[in-house]
């Protein structure tokens, strides 16, 4: 896999760094760690080498016992510059937390220490994940620091907004999560031209809500989670994504371009406009199939000596709009979430109905794979076979989904 250089600095988020090493390297990236003094204020440097199986280093003059290699690499026969040797190697760089002093230094290209001295020497990709109090984050001289460390070519991924550190406090300022660091790492990383390079993926996911009154609605229990799987491996293997979230409260992908509606017209307007220039389409949102015939403008009243009716009316066939629109190199892959019985053959029923490449199903009788469940359990209903993919993590499942949709178009490409 990867070799990630991670940079911690002096601050409180500190010890979030302690599980983005361990995640890197429970994904098999090889991680070294370089810390400033003032880190080891807040977690000491043999947490991290326990995790990461690698000294770490914090002055700049420091000798480093594995000189200049990655957990996995073989040790060269010299004694080479510590921060030279270990930035050549590197193939991203990531600082988190970095707090606002070390912004500034790396702004200014000071080095004071082996993570501001390989900072600069550094020519992989770099990210910085700002950490801090929000009105040292907000004051002017960290944006001027971070722009211009975005004007060259610097990844910043901006800090979260929430409880702060400081008792009572609250704004932006914290670390995001680590998973989504890792992500962000991921997505720098540089990657060979493959079947997914540039493919451009447009992807739905979440549940769209229908309104009754300007406070109730009509929805569903769809979370997301799917459709933002989906999208973010597409983007770890090379793809353009285009991300249409209906209600969704996960965050974005890294890599992913995000476009958030509300109600299946919302949805519909959205995809029609990104449809036109995908190669392949993820019709992973629930939408609703009724909406009310009319939406109240004030909300309404419950009145004890009566009952009050809905009359429901027919939503816009989204997927089997644009299917009618389709061109011959789209690759168009529906999904159904069906309640027990024979969901395979109403599966393949849609898919002949709508003419799709395929219909993802899934029982949601099952209370283990239903609704906002970490995990799923799928069939990949195709025009001449079913695949019954094993159940796993809704990241391996959406994995194991692309490898269906490059099979088909391997396959189509032949014909």
């Amino acid at each position: 896999m990867a070799r990630i250089l991670l940079g911690v600095s002096g601050g409180i988020a500190a010890y979030k760094a302690i599980e983005i090493a361990r995640l890197a390297t429970r994904a098999n990236h090889g991680v070294r760690v370089l810390m400033t003094p003032a880190a080891t204020r807040f977690v000491g440097a043999a947490t991290f080498e326990g995790i990461v199986g690698a000294p770490v280093l914090i002055d700049e003059f420091e000798r480093d016992p594995a000189r200049g290699t990655f957990p996995g690499d073989p040790l060269p026969e010299h004694d080479p510059i510590s921060h030279l040797e270990l930035v050549t190697r590197a193939d991203a760089f990531l600082v988190a937390p970095a707090s606002a002093n070390t912004i500034a230094k790396l702004a200014a290209g000071a080095c004071d220490s082996m993570l501001t001295t390989s900072f600069l020497a550094c020519t992989a990709p770099r990210l910085i994940a700002p950490a801090m109090n929000d009105r040292m984050y907000k004051a002017a001289a960290t944006q001027a620091n971070l722009t211009t460390l975005r004007e060259r070519g610097i990844t910043v991924i901006d800090p979260d907004t929430g409880p702060l550190a400081s008792r009572g406090e609250y704004g932006t300022g914290r670390l995001p999560p680590p998973e989504r660091l890792l992500a962000e790492i991921e997505a720098a990383l540089p990657t060979a031209a493959g079947a997914w390079d540039g493919l451009r993926v447009l992807v739905t996911a979440g549940g769209t809500r229908e309104a009754i009154d300007p406070v109730r609605f009509i929805g569903n229990r769809s979370s997301g989670r799917m459709g933002v799987a989906l999208a973010a491996a597409a983007a770890r293997r090379g793809a353009v994504v285009t991300l249409i979230a209906a209600n969704v409260s996960l965050p974005t992908p890294a890599g992913v371009d995000r476009v958030d509606v509300v109600s299946a017209e919302d949805l519909e307007q959205a995809a029609e406009r990104a449809f036109v220039d995908c190669h392949v389409l993820l019709m992973a949102a629930a939408v609703a199939d009724f909406r009310p015939a009319v939406v109240e403008p004030g909300k309404l009243v419950r009145e004890s000596s009566s009952a009050t009716s809905l009359e429901l009316e027919s939503t816009s066939d989204v997927l089997a709009g644009l299917a009618s629109r389709s061109s011959g190199d789209q690759t168009l892959v529906g999904f159904a979430a069906e309640h027990g019985g024979d969901f395979v053959a109403r599966a393949r029923a849609k898919l002949e109905r709508k003419g799709l490449a395929a219909i993802v199903v899934n029982d949601v009788s099952d209370p283990a794979i239903g609704f906002d469940s970490s995990e799923n359990e799928v069939t990949v209903v195709e025009a001449a076979v079913s695949h019954a993919l094993p159940r796993g993590s809704k990241d391996d499942v959406a994995e194991a989904i692309l490898d269906r949709v490059a099979a088909l178009r391997e396959e189509r490409s032949r014909r």
